[in-house]
């Protein structure tokens, strides 16, 4: 590697380490903020079921993806681990930030189109209204398949074995985090309404896991 290619990968590196601490201040310091002066609470449930319980092992996995996630474009940038050259270039990275900083922000308008009922995790005992417009028109889960578009460009910015790890089980954390903790909740609260919802629209791709 160049001196100069050695050079471009580090401050790339350090721009997706920016990048995903902007991502996660945003999204979730500031969002808490602003949801705790709206209605008085943080919206922070926390992880739920006994460790080993499927939900446990959702919330998680979601806790090791942004720790990973985190960690990744570190350790490129101080040489620690390197890309893989498979998915390494002047174009991987060019499109890492522009999808980065797209799904950053259609992370936070979805955030900000599920109003009031924004939370992290599901209390059983809460009950929330259910949102089906703006961005949930198009999905059902609009600010996890947002996240995921995220991650991946963050990914491309620093896109190592460990970056290239978190990206995959930040999609299986959201998978079951949907699948066993977010839509039996939502059936167990809403009932038909949710399920006439869930019949139309997708679940994290538009079309696809409609309910039948």
């Amino acid at each position: 590697m160049t001196i100069i290619g050695g050079l471009v990968e580090q401050v790339m590196s350090a721009v997706g380490l920016v990048l995903y601490l902007a991502f996660m201040v945003l999204a979730f310091g500031v969002r808490a903020i602003v949801h705790r002066r709206r209605t008085g609470s943080a919206g922070f449930n926390g992880m739920r079921g006994r460790p080993g319980s499927a939900e446990w092992i959702a919330g998680a996995l979601f806790v090791v993806a942004v720790v990973a996630g985190l960690v990744a474009p570190a350790l490129q940038a101080f040489g620690v681990v390197a890309p893989v050259a498979a998915v390494d270039g002047w174009f991987t990275r060019v499109a890492g930030v522009v999808v980065a900083v797209a799904g950053i922000a259609a992370t936070l308008w979805a955030q900000g189109a599920m109003g009031d009922s924004w939370r992290v995790g599901v209390d059983p005992d809460e009950t929330t209204g259910l949102v089906t417009t703006g961005p949930f028109g198009v999905v059902r889960n609009p600010i996890f398949t947002t996240m995921t578009v995220a991650g991946l460009g963050l990914t491309l910015l620093a896109p190592n074995a460990v970056a290239i790890g978190a990206l995959a089980v930040l999609v299986v954390a959201v998978e079951s985090q949907v699948r066993v903790v977010e839509e039996p909740y939502l059936i167990r609260t809403h009932g038909e309404a949710y399920l006439t919802y869930a019949r139309r629209v997708g679940r994290l791709v538009p079309g696809v896991g409609r309910a039948r």
